[in-house]
């Protein structure tokens, strides 16, 4: 039976705030009752293919047993502490192993519990670390157009101002450099230029390493980012990644900037971390940035520290999960859902309307000329997968464990909805 509406889903209607949501005319949200592996349970007992990991964080698939296990058992000892002034052994331990998974020197690991708020801590790392070393007119970040960083204050000021979700916002959050990314020569020296004229102003460059994720699913190429970080060393500004989607082999390495042979001053880290269970983000600095704030002086310490940072649950499921990148094959799955994804997706590149059909790891897009996704999404539940396209995208991130016979009925969904809306 269809269309049943749990007694919690309409009495809580009228009290919640939906994300990414015109309130007046948004539809009831889809009843999740349970979920299992790549499939979402419904309240009326229909199951959908999650063709987008709960925004990008299921990597190992819903209710993982080992994960579950680990979270339960935490929870019977310790389910939180504070991390100032006291520690649990969850968090020092997945310190210790987000550093072994790092390349570098990246060893220095501040805990948060959202994606943005981990942004926003590496930009306070880097404007602090100049201003640490004397140099406190550098107080501005360079990013790129395309991007996004997160939707709080500081992390709205380094998304794309034109294109992004923030525009209205334009005039308020702090200017600051947003440009192209040098994906030729010509881009290329005026980064260079840019940054030759202004890096006594800029605290650091912030990329997401070979995918611009909710700015559209935009790639661009390992080269790309190795001019970025090639460019900013030379001009002696930090180097941030944003990791948060790409990390966790979504783009079929453990990490993008594995591809590029580079390693950032900081990286930010969350969404897959945990596996999808439970709110967690860090922000991973190297040995000289950390240097930057060893001192006899109070003053010069990182002063930040989100009420739940170091959270014992959270950090006992990131520890399980890195178990399952441990033991599991999660990069090779990754290179085998591309494989599909090139192969499947394919076919909507003779539709009439679609703009581009691309793939990078266990990424499929495809990109329209123009379209309301809105109208779009009923579609996709009517054949029974949760695909929510956005701006003039419908993608897939799958969770890295989907079957073969569940991905490919994603793609056809994909290709099918796309066809009919299109004719």
């Amino acid at each position: 039976m269809k269309d049943v509406v749990p007694s919690w889903l309409s009495s809580g209607w009228e009290h919640i705030w939906l994300p990414y949501a015109q309130m007046k005319t948004a539809p009831l949200p889809l009843p999740v009752v349970g979920a299992q592996g790549a499939t979402l349970k419904l309240a009326d007992e229909r199951t959908l293919i999650d063709g987008v990991s709960s925004w990008w964080t299921v990597a190992h698939g819903y209710n993982h047993p080992h994960i579950r296990d680990v979270v339960a058992r935490q929870l019977e000892m310790l389910p939180h502490v504070m991390l100032g002034g006291l520690a649990n052994e969850q968090a020092f331990t997945l310190a210790r192993r987000l550093a072994a998974f790092l390349p570098g020197d990246l060893n220095r690991v501040f805990f948060s519990d959202s994606g943005s708020v981990a942004v926003e801590v590496a930009l306070k790392m880097a404007i602090q670390f100049w201003i640490n070393k004397g140099m406190s007119g550098r107080t501005k970040i360079l990013s790129f157009k395309g991007g996004y960083h997160g939707d709080t204050f500081a992390t709205m000021a380094i998304c794309d101002p034109d294109e992004g979700m923030h525009t209205l916002f334009k005039g308020v959050v702090g200017e600051q450099f947003v440009v192209d990314l040098p994906d030729n020569d010509e881009r290329a020296a005026l980064l260079d230029e840019l940054l030759g004229l202004h890096s006594h102003r800029i605290a650091a460059v912030v990329v997401e390493p070979l995918v611009q994720g909710a700015g559209g699913m935009k790639f661009h190429t390992v080269e790309t980012l190795q001019r970025i970080s090639s460019i900013a060393r030379r001009h002696g500004v930090l180097l941030i990644l944003d990791e948060i989607f790409t990390g966790f082999a979504r783009t079929g390495t453990m990490f993008a900037m594995e591809q590029a042979g580079i390693i950032p001053d900081i990286v930010c880290l969350g969404k897959a971390l945990t596996g999808g269970t439970l709110p967690l983000a860090a922000t991973v600095a190297s040995d000289r940035v950390f240097e930057g704030f060893l001192s006899d002086d109070p003053g010069m310490a990182l002063m930040h520290g989100p009420t739940y940072m170091g959270n014992a649950l959270a950090c006992a499921a990131a520890n399980a999960s890195l178990d399952l990148f441990e033991r599991e094959p999660r990069v090779a799955q990754a290179v085998q859902i591309e494989a599909v994804l090139h192969d499947e997706l394919a076919r909507a590149r003779d539709i009439k309307g679609v703009k581009d059909v691309r793939v990078k790891g266990a990424i499929g897009v495809i990109e329209l000329s123009a379209l309301d996704p809105r109208t779009l999404r009923q579609r996709f539940i009517d054949k029974g997968v949760w695909i929510r396209p956005f701006g003039n995208v419908v993608y897939t991130t799958p969770p890295l464990i989907i079957s073969g016979d569940e991905l490919s009925i994603l793609t056809r969904a994909m290709v099918d909805v796309v066809r009919e809306a299109l004719s």
